[in-house]
């Protein structure tokens, strides 16, 4: 590492979030399991696959166009588990909630969280709460686990991408980037602009209907869809090769994004995923992924190549350029 001491960028999801985790935590904790480095760990327990992920939430502000910190949580642990093909179940909470922090407001997010479970079909079973001195925390953190359980046909991870497969974004990118910063710097646009949070295991298991050969499943979060498909690549050991033309953006979050100075490719999305999927089934899976609510506005976006082993974009002019990781914190406290 460059720094001797943990910079914001170190949480921005991009080159240098990578840097950290495989310097300080994979060196030290490394196992068969953890070294997939997927959004979950899968392993086996009589005779049963099973999923488990963890996440924690310090967004700023906690509540925001389209959702709160409640509802993060539960969609972004949710989402870590479809991701891998399997059904979510079980969720635990835990809260850091600061001193001062109003007893309404946690109401309101943790009712919040109870009806996105509701919908997600997940269930809260167990959870933490600490209070700490006012200062020393942000108002409220929240962290949660999840537990899903896989079919055994069902193979999905970031290393399976492979040449000629197609490239699926489930719809527009950027509105929860977008929405976050708006209400955070008290920015007005002209049309409103709402985050997409919401749970994807419905969309996933709509996905795994029409076939269960899914090569690669991500939700592009920290970093957007650009530090995800650099992901992919890298795990996959293959190049990414996207279309501008095909990538679907909002008039108003493609406005927000050129008057601030931002590319959609690096913002961070909460109800969007990205799908790795064979060539010969890919259109029948686009058709079924626009018959769900959270899929109405999917695309393919490009496909897989075997070299340069990095990712492209085709530009709307003819040209290409090199989409690399992000390599700084873009927006902070996003998710």
């Amino acid at each position: 590492m460059k720094s001797d001491k943990i910079l914001l960028s170190h949480g921005s999801g991009g080159r240098i979030s990578h840097q950290l985790v495989k310097e300080i935590f994979v060196s030290a904790f490394s196992n068969p399991v953890l070294d997939r480095l997927d959004d979950q760990a899968i392993f086996e327990t009589t005779g049963q696959r099973i999923a488990f992920t963890t996440d924690s939430y310090v967004i700023d502000p906690i509540f925001f166009p389209g959702g709160d910190i409640g509802k993060l949580a539960v969609c972004g642990t949710v989402n870590d588990l479809a991701m891998s093909g399997a059904v979510p179940r079980y969720l635990s909470a835990g809260f850091i909630i600061e001193e001062g922090f109003p007893v309404d407001d946690l109401r309101r997010v943790v009712q919040s969280m109870s009806e996105t479970a509701r919908e997600a079909g997940v269930t809260i079973v167990t959870g933490d709460t600490k209070v700490v001195s006012r200062g020393q925390a942000d108002k409220l953190f929240i962290n949660t686990a999840g537990v899903g359980f896989i079919d055994n046909d069902i193979n999905i991870s970031g290393s399976m991408a492979k040449p000629g497969d197609k490239i699926i974004i489930s719809g527009t990118i950027g509105d929860h980037g977008i929405a976050v910063l708006s209400k955070r710097e008290g920015l007005e646009f002209d049309f409103p602009i709402i985050s997409d949070c919401a749970p994807l295991n419905s969309l996933v298991s709509h996905m795994l209907s029409v076939t269960k050969d899914i090569h690669v499943l991500r939700d592009p979060t920290r970093g957007g869809v650009a530090t995800i498909l650099n992901e992919i690549a890298q795990q996959s050991n293959a190049g990414i090769m996207i279309e501008e033309s095909n990538l679907p953006i909002r008039e108003a979050v493609r406005g927000a994004s050129e008057f601030l100075g931002y590319d959609p490719l690096y913002i961070a999305n909460e109800g969007k995923l990205v799908a790795i999927v064979p060539r010969e089934t890919a259109d029948s899976i686009l058709e079924k992924m626009r018959k769900n609510k959270y899929g109405k506005d999917a695309e393919i976006i490009g496909e897989v190549i075997s070299e340069p082993k990095r990712v492209l974009l085709k530009t709307v002019i003819g040209g290409t350029r090199i989409v690399d990781m992000l390599a700084g914190e873009l927006l902070p406290r996003i998710c």
